[in-house]
């Protein structure tokens, strides 16, 4: 009798199992979707385009198997792609911070060069400096600042990737233009030491 209850249910325990592989895994596809959306929502697809990827290829394969009648690799796929997309948001979270935080630093340290150079090129222009020795610095000066805004703007938009993309390189062209007006500063100074 003992061994024909554990034989009914090996038996049931076989049939479950079929029944279970014999079906699309509908929920942790849908479960999958919902990562990969909540993913997005998060900006993975801009600050961890390597994961959520992964989650949409890992959601095209689930996917591909359930067309094929592959239920147990389209369950495979399904849980990866939801394990990816739950990565991929943490790693847009972090990136994005950290994004943040450099975008805030460089606006602040162009900032303060923009106010040295301009207070430079006020006391070049009482020095009677040439304007056309200082057309370029001006001019250098006016596109960081520009620069800066439109910095600014991606900033107050949550756009740290585009906030980042506008400083490239602004630090280095007001760096020049101090230099340059230092440069012609210098005979006045050297002048006045004498």
């Amino acid at each position: 009798m003992l061994r024909r209850s554990s034989r009914a249910l090996a038996c049931i325990a076989a049939a479950l199992i079929c029944l279970a592989c014999g079906a699309p895994p509908n929920k942790e596809m849908d479960q999958a979707q919902g990562a990969i959306d909540a993913a997005r929502a998060a900006g993975a697809d801009r600050y961890a385009t390597t994961e959520y990827a992964a989650a949409i290829d890992a959601l095209k394969n689930a996917n591909e198997a359930v067309a094929v009648r592959d239920y147990r690799l389209a369950l495979n796929y399904a849980l990866e792609s939801r394990e990816q997309a739950q990565n991929a948001a943490r790693g847009a979270a972090d990136a994005k911070a950290r994004v943040r935080a450099e975008v805030e630093r460089g606006i602040t340290e162009i900032t303060a060069l923009i106010a040295q150079a301009r207070v430079r090129l006020m006391a070049a222009e009482r020095a009677r400096i040439a304007r056309r020795l200082l057309q370029q610095p001006r001019a250098d000066l006016t596109a960081a600042e520009a620069a800066l805004q439109k910095a600014g703007e991606a900033v107050a938009a949550e756009d740290y990737l585009a906030a980042r993309e506008s400083l490239e390189g602004v630090k280095e062209r007001v760096i020049a233009a101090l230099a340059a007006i230092n440069v012609t500063m210098a005979p006045r100074t050297a002048a006045r030491r004498r």
